[in-house]
């Protein structure tokens, strides 16, 4: 592969297809996920999908098609897909009366259904979520991080008021910033987005930002408050208590498939893929090793040692079927595709009651491959996956922090955004913004929640900061 310090794209580009992970579509944009891509999105999925239950939320599926006329309705919404929209006008051999846009989100469609579900303040919260794929026709595609087609949860919910619906869109915001740590291991930074950068028609968006391999920034999650802009749109109202009609308050938040080009590009290397223990199809590989006789008392002992570490729970393959490839092969191979921990297994390694482990990554310098006794190797191997686990997110912290820096002049900042981010005081204005976009390529990426009240001069224009803390700009996918 292309090596990351001399094209990073190129290095991306190659990785996704070499290890597997997904192949590109029969329509420009389009993508096909491949079993080993998608069962990192099912991981991913499945964590997330109890996080939303456990919440209260209930899961629904909505139309894939929506009325022209419903889009229409909340105009700032509206004009912001516009450029993206796929819109169908033929169907059954017939042009259609009102053309039917392919999803590129739900907040229109499930808010007509909002108004005819909501009669009472007893009826509030309403919490519904719905995995789904959506469609944005991309000018220029990426695979996993912009693409025509991709899959994606949203949740859409109806409260009684802004209080209600602000510790919705924050629960949401905590939900997005804890699976891209505890199972991603990608040390994002939670915040709100300026005015210049909200999704159309929101009143406030939130949004997790982690830093990728080359500096980039990558928005991995958005949460937002839509206000009672929607509520108007589609009257989604209530009678409260005293038998008054008031509009509701509602929220919409999502997550999608590029979290696992952020995994690639937060971890990955040039020998490939560095995946995350909580996300990785194969946790574990044993490879045999081994010809003819050998090579059949290496794979059984493989296949009993695979059952016993399957019984802690862990997810392991026996590489065992392939016997025209050889070892080295096999060991390169996974390595490419990031399995946290291979295993060989040889007859002088059964003689000798020990199995040769090595780690993706060592966690501890010098550590290498290491012989572990056979009949320890179940028990010690979920403690090896927490430890790489945890060593994956620290060095991520790491990487980001030291190309994170908080400078205050222009010639800093251009300096700073060529190689990572720049924390700095900011106007807030959005043709301020769109200036230091065309002069250096960089945006607005976060407001940090958890960033110091501190005040200063705009980075660019000079003009008082209008946030009371510093924000975050950077280059982004």
């Amino acid at each position: 592969m292309t090596p990351q310090s001399e094209d990073f794209s190129a290095w991306y580009n190659e990785l996704v297809v070499q290890a597997q992970l997904v192949d590109r579509g029969p329509v420009r944009g389009t993508m096909v996920i491949r079993p080993y891509g998608y069962r990192i999105w099912e991981l991913l999925q499945a964590d997330l999908d109890r996080r939303i239950k456990d919440s209260g939320h209930d899961n629904a599926c909505f139309p894939m098609f929506i009325p022209e006329s419903y889009l229409k309705r909340e105009a700032e919404h509206v004009e912001g897909f516009s450029p993206e929209l796929a819109v169908v006008t033929i169907a059954g051999g017939k042009e259609l009366e009102e053309p039917l846009v392919v999803r590129p989100t739900s907040e229109t469609v499930i808010g007509e259904y909002m108004a005819k579900w909501i009669d009472s303040h007893r009826d509030l919260p309403l919490l519904l979520n719905q995995w789904a794929n959506v469609v944005r026709w991309e000018m220029r595609p990426r695979l996993f991080l912009r693409t025509t087609e991709f899959l994606w949860q949203e949740g859409h919910t109806a409260h009684l008021d802004e209080d209600d619906a602000m510790r919705e869109t924050m629960w949401a915001l905590d939900a997005y910033a804890q699976v891209a740590r505890e199972l991603a291991a990608i040390p994002v930074v939670a915040g709100e987005k300026t005015p210049g950068e909200r999704f159309a028609g929101a009143v406030r968006t939130f949004t997790v930002e982690g830093m990728m391999r080359d500096g980039r920034a990558l928005q991995s999650g958005t949460s937002h408050y839509l206000g009672t802009n929607f509520a108007k749109a589609f009257e989604i109202q209530y009678q409260d208590e005293d038998g008054k009609l008031q509009l509701a308050h509602t929220t919409s938040w999502g997550m999608s498939t590029r979290m696992i080009g952020g995994v690639i590009m937060t971890h990955g290397d040039d020998k490939g893929l560095v995946l995350p223990p909580r996300l990785a199809p194969y946790q574990v590989v044993i490879v045999p090793i081994g010809r003819k006789e050998q090579g059949e008392q290496a794979a059984a002992e493989a296949r009993k040692l695979s059952a016993a570490i399957k019984a802690m729970g862990i997810r392991v393959h026996v590489d065992d079927n392939r016997p025209q490839l050889s070892p080295g092969f096999k060991f390169n191979e996974w390595e490419m595709r990031g399995v946290p921990v291979r295993i060989e297994l040889g007859k002088r390694d059964i003689e000798n009651g020990v199995a040769t482990l090595a780690r993706r990554l060592p966690t501890v310098e010098g550590q290498g491959k290491e012989q572990i006794p056979l009949e320890k190797v179940p028990e010690l191997l979920p403690g090896i996956l927490a430890d790489f686990q945890s060593f994956l997110l620290a060095r991520a912290e790491a990487f980001r922090d030291e190309h994170t820096a908080a400078v205050d002049t222009w010639e800093a900042f251009t300096g700073q955004v060529a190689t990572g981010w720049a924390d700095v005081f900011h106007c807030g204005r959005p043709e301020c913004e769109d200036e230091i976009k065309a002069d250096t390529a960089a945006t607005p990426r976060v407001i940090p929640a958890d960033a110091p009240e501190e005040t200063g001069e705009c980075v660019k224009c000079g003009r008082p900061s209008a946030y009371g803390k510093r924000v975050i700009f950077g280059r982004a996918y």
